[in-house]
Order: structure tokens, then C-alpha cells, then sequence
């Protein structure tokens, strides 16, 4: 354990950002989910929505450098084809 008060400090807050990223990684990974199952249902207009929140979540992600451009970009593009190729 640090003995220094801003070491004490910025140990605090390396675990709030750990946890924040966690987060933000979660929410991603789980809309991604959500949006291939609605995708493999059929529901169009389900999916259209929740491909709306894959790309914020995922522009959120990358713009506090937790992805890359180009792992965002590929995702997002696949996920945008999929809804597009539906019926």
C-alpha cells in the first residue's frame, strides 16, 4: 500500500476508471449481443435501433481509447451490413 498521499490518490482513481472502462466495455459487448439476436429473430426494426446504440456505445469507446478506429469501424460496418441484408 502507498504511503504517499497522491499515491493513495491516484490509486483511488485508476480503480474508478478500471471500473468505468469495464463498464463501457460491457455495455458494448452486450449490445452487440442483443442486436445479433435480433438480427437472427428477424425483427428489423429492433435491430435498426439497437444498431443505433452499437455505434454510440462503440464511438464512446474509441473516444476514450478503449478500441481502435479500425476495430470500430469493421464492427460497426459488419453489424450495419447484417440489418441492411435482412428482409
Amino acid at each position: 500500500m502507498a504511503n504517499i498521499k497522491s499515491s493513495k490518490k491516484a490509486i483511488k482513481q485508476i480503480a474508478t476508471r478500471t471500473e468505468n472502462n469495464h463498464e463501457l466495455k460491457a455495455r458494448v459487448k452486450n449490445a452487440i449481443r442483443l442486436c445479433d439476436k435480433a438480427i437472427e429473430s428477424g425483427d428489423k426494426d429492433s435491430a435498426t435501433k439497437l444498431l443505433l446504440d452499437v455505434q454510440k456505445y462503440m464511438d464512446k469507446a474509441f473516444s476514450k481509447g478503449l478500441v481502435k478506429r479500425n476495430t470500430v469501424d469493421r464492427q460497426k460496418s459488419r453489424l450495419s451490413k447484417k440489418v441492411k441484408e435482412m428482409a
